[in-house]
């Protein structure tokens, strides 16, 4: 069984829609800012990925929005977007049965917010009844599954920084093997304050506060932390026949999905199952590394993981195939990022471009044996594998082919 995208959607910091976020990939344009009230908040880095929460007013009855966090939101747009590129509609749901599987690994805002509510009133009737909707992990597809009439499989996967890539994954092998005919698959990651508090306390993230465009820089000597950022990534993916029945443009085709645990530290990566997930992905492709025309690397601008990545990626394709990290404009994405680096995969692709890895001015002792693209670059794009890799160990692989 042959799985294809026929849509994609995006909301991040570097554009609300398709046509802002390639513009901005084209560009090498960053997305990241500061957000000073942070500093009052008792972190030690203000520096964000910059995007507005959307308002869904016009969008959304009252009644469903109440239950809708903010990754919830971002997500919802980003469906919009794909489902509407896709050809779908939600009448087309309420007759054809159709799936979501979204990466997702906090809600930490609507968490608090009941918290300090009942701590404040002594009494858990003041929190309201949209409240429990918005703070599950599941707030993504409860509220979506809902409101877009969805009747096939329904969950969310919480996996750290590779869930929207292990989504993804999931989703192509249930329509690989025939138990669904089409699936929303995605990521989303709420960017307020209260979900990144313990990662600034961790000491990961950049201080380069006095220029917010250059603080994110994988692979660069220089770099000192990452800068967390977020909002909504969706793909449908559907059968091959499903989408010629329907007269659906095919944008691409996921052919191999790989994954792995390190089974060791908690926080470290590990270059070695790193590895294993890359050949995973290349062996259910039926591909070489040399098949591979371009590598998005997971590569969030930190020391140690870009270290371990660079020497897993040199391990399998050596110098000579391209590789970037989009985080460098846009900042980590966290629980998105494995999704929406595929979206970004796809733009790449469908526009016949590399999106440069930017602020790649100095390369260290692991960089410098790579093929890294630091400037936009004209190349057609046949095949693309995408990394991700989370706390816990989790790493995941996929590639994307060009429809033939």
């Amino acid at each position: 069984m042959r799985v294809v995208i026929t849509g994609v959607g995006g909301y991040s910091c570097i554009g609300s829609n398709v046509s802002e976020i390639t513009e901005s990939l084209k560009l090498g344009r960053s997305g990241i800012g500061l957000e000073p009230s942070r500093k009052a908040f008792g972190y030690r880095s203000c520096l964000t990925g910059i995007l507005a929460e959307p308002d869904l007013k016009a969008l959304v009855k009252r009644r469903d929005r109440v239950g809708m966090s903010e990754e919830a939101k971002y997500a919802y747009v980003a469906t919009l977007e794909a489902m509407d590129m896709a050809g779908l509609s939600i009448e087309y749901f309420m007759v054809n049965r159709a799936g979501i599987i979204y990466g997702n690994d906090s809600s930490a805002r609507a968490v608090t917010e009941a918290v300090d509510i009942i701590r404040a009133k002594k009494d858990t009737m003041m929190v309201g009844s949209g409240s429990i909707f918005q703070s599950m992990n599941s707030t993504v597809t409860m509220n979506l599954a809902t409101i877009l009439k969805l009747t096939g499989i329904n969950y969310t996967i919480s996996a750290a920084c590779a869930s929207g890539s292990h989504a993804v994954g999931m989703g192509y092998h249930l329509i690989k093997s025939g138990l669904e005919e089409m699936i929303i698959c995605g990521g989303a990651q709420e960017v307020n304050p209260y979900a990144f508090g313990s990662f600034d306390g961790l000491g990961v993230f950049s201080m380069r506060e006095d220029a917010p465009h250059q603080s994110s820089r994988p692979f660069d000597r220089d770099r000192d932390g990452l800068i967390a950022s977020g909002g909504g990534a969706t793909l449908i993916l559907e059968t091959l026949e499903s989408a010629e029945r329907r007269g659906a443009t095919i944008l691409a085709e996921v052919v191999g999905y790989g994954f792995s645990s390190n089974g060791n530290h908690i926080s470290n990566p590990s270059t070695e199952s790193q590895i294993v997930s890359i050949d995973r992905a290349l062996d259910m492709a039926g591909m070489r590394a040399a098949d591979i025309d371009y590598v998005n690397a997971h590569a969030t601008s930190t020391p140690k993981g870009d270290e371990f990545e660079a020497k897993a990626i040199y391990e399998i394709f050596g110098n000579k195939t391209p590789v970037s990290s989009t985080k460098s404009m846009t900042g980590h994405e966290c629980w998105m990022a494995g999704a929406s680096e595929l979206v970004y995969s796809i733009l790449m692709m469908q526009n016949d471009f590399i999106a440069p890895n930017i602020n790649f001015e100095n390369p260290d002792q692991f960089s410098e044996n790579l093929n890294i693209i630091a400037e936009s670059t004209e190349s057609s794009l046949n095949a693309i594998l995408s990394n991700s890799f989370g706390f816990g160990g989790t790493n995941s692989s996929i590639i994307l082919k060009k429809y033939e």
